[in-house]
């Protein structure tokens, strides 16, 4: 049965100041933005990274008028693409759009998580460099949970390197036409 879990007014509170493990890795620049349906979503994420410390941009939306997700996806997945910005983090209603547009660009990783456990993997065995979570879907504890979980985990290597390297040269053979 499938249901949409709209955060509550009271869902959207900040947790409070994290504590961090030794192996969070938390350096470096990070976009984050989103649509209409992400906005309050964002707000809240945004907050709870602020009061890490953590440098972010906002790219928008800036309020709770309509708008075409895209335009906000392919600001923050250029960023990263172009290394304007390290990392970054999407949010539209579902996740699902912002995934999409985040992926079109070379070099970008980006993960829909669900979570703790799928943001988790998203960057032990994917090294995701764009988290993309869903507005309607998470409450703003949730989520800052699984942002807090992300911004931990390392990256493992090894196999999945490999993998990752196999991805690279995909990209650079569709560039090239030889695909």
């Amino acid at each position: 049965m499938l249901r949409s879990r709209s955060p509550t007014p009271s869902a959207l509170v900040v947790p409070t100041r994290p504590s961090f493990s030794r192996r969070c890795n938390v350096d470096g620049k990070y976009v984050i933005a989103s649509d209409h349906g992400g906005l309050e979503l964002k707000e809240a994420i945004s907050n709870f990274l602020k009061e890490m410390g953590i440098d972010l941009v906002d790219l928008g939306t800036l309020n709770d008028d309509s708008v075409d997700y895209p335009d906000y996806g392919v600001r923050a997945a250029r960023a990263v693409s172009l290394g304007e910005a390290d990392k970054g983090i999407l949010i539209c209603g579902t996740g699902i759009g912002m995934s999409i547009v985040a992926n079109k660009f070379p070099g970008i990783r980006a993960a829909l998580v669900t979570d703790e456990f799928t943001a988790q993997m998203s960057k032990e065995h994917n090294n995701a460099n764009i988290l993309v979570m869903g507005g309607r879907v998470l409450t703003a504890e949730q989520a800052c949970k699984m942002v807090k979980v992300w911004l931990e985990t390392k990256f493992e290597g090894g196999r999945h390197q490999r993998r990752l390297d196999k991805i690279a040269g995909l990209e650079d053979d569709i560039r090239s036409g030889s695909v």
